[in-house]
């Protein structure tokens, strides 16, 4: 059955200008870092993808090395957009990056030339796309000089693989450097996606600042701090819980009491704002103009369907973001 969007899409959807460009991305963009690999269900992932553009979510931000396996994120989704999307590819923002191990060999990581044109060349075979809408140094690379990673991205958008360029998991010195080199060659820094949560701010102690100076938008990952900026660990830590998996990102450590006593004065705060926990912390982070869009994760439909409620409600009263402020400095 041919797939249709929903003709209201775009009223759904607020849009902000990433930066000083030309370009606009939905308020909540779709992360295809878990959920889209070949251990998951495809028609679930592609359940995933027609809701989100069903409500204007046209950003779609993928990786090498997202699957499981590294890889795999890549060729389902281009399947899914061959089968599905092909006539709506003008209406989709479409972002990889490179920047974590690959494939063997000290050609498939880091920051070199050699690594990034040849692994967007793979992204690129993978989703089926002659090319991809933002294209990002996944890393900075303590070792290659930021200038030839930089001349990579400026390369790589004037063959036309990529329309713009970022980067990602800079620091504000890192930044600062790669903006300017990217400015001088002709070829700006679109955006820069950093990790940035209520629980994790490091991009307040000048990055942001940056940003907003050069004109480059901001796109945080990880805004619900691997979930625990839900009510998932309301009532302790569940058995199907990220944090309950041994080889997961966010481990049992990481939930002590103090925080679970911040996550529960931050639920009490949202709940005073008709929300859940998980829509205020979005909204927390849509408050700032600087930041263009956020990326948010789904395994299933609903789970989008319920985060796209953040947009309710994005405004904060000063009163709010003191108290906010207070919670989440408290050394509890």
């Amino acid at each position: 059955m041919t797939y249709i969007p929903a003709e209201d899409r775009y009223e759904k959807m607020q849009f902000r200008r990433c930066g000083q460009s030309g370009l606009k991305l939905p308020a909540l963009s779709l992360g295809l870092w878990h959920n889209f690999g070949h251990v998951d269900v495809l028609e679930n992932s592609r359940a995933i993808l027609k809701l989100a553009f069903d409500h204007g979510v046209t950003h779609f931000d993928l990786a090498n090395n997202y699957g499981p396996p590294p890889g795999s994120a890549e060729e389902n989704f281009g399947k899914i957009l061959k089968e599905d999307f092909k006539t709506f590819r003008d209406e989709m923002i479409i972002s990889t990056k490179a920047g974590y191990t690959m494939w063997k060999g000290p050609y498939g990581d880091w920051g070199s030339k050699k690594y990034l044109v040849s692994s967007l060349d793979q992204s690129l075979k993978r989703m089926q796309l002659d090319y991809v809408d933002i294209f990002y140094h996944h890393r900075p690379d303590p070792e290659t000089p930021i200038t030839e990673t930089m001349m990579a991205l400026d390369q790589i958008v004037k063959q036309g693989k990529a329309l713009y360029v970022g980067i990602s998991n800079y620091n504000a010195e890192q930044a600062a450097e790669a903006i300017k080199v990217l400015k001088e060659l002709g070829t700006p820094c679109l955006i820069h996606q950093p990790k940035y949560s209520m629980f994790e701010r490091w991009v307040e102690n000048g990055l942001m600042d940056i940003l907003g100076q050069q004109g480059v938008g901001c796109i945080p990952f990880s805004p619900l701090a691997q979930g625990l900026l839900t009510d998932k660990y309301l009532s302790g830590i569940p058995a199907d819980s990220r944090a309950a998996k041994a080889h997961g990102f966010l481990q049992t450590g990481q939930i002590t009491e103090s925080k679970l006593q911040q996550i529960h004065e931050l639920n009490a705060l949202a709940k005073s704002r008709g929300q859940k926990l998980a829509h205020m912390a979005l909204s927390w982070l849509l408050k700032d103009p600087r930041v263009s869009s956020v990326l948010v994760g789904a395994s299933k439909p609903e789970q989008l369907a319920d985060s796209l409620k953040c947009l309710d409600n994005i405004i904060f009263t000063e009163a709010e973001l003191q108290q906010i402020n207070e919670i989440l400095n408290r050394n509890l």
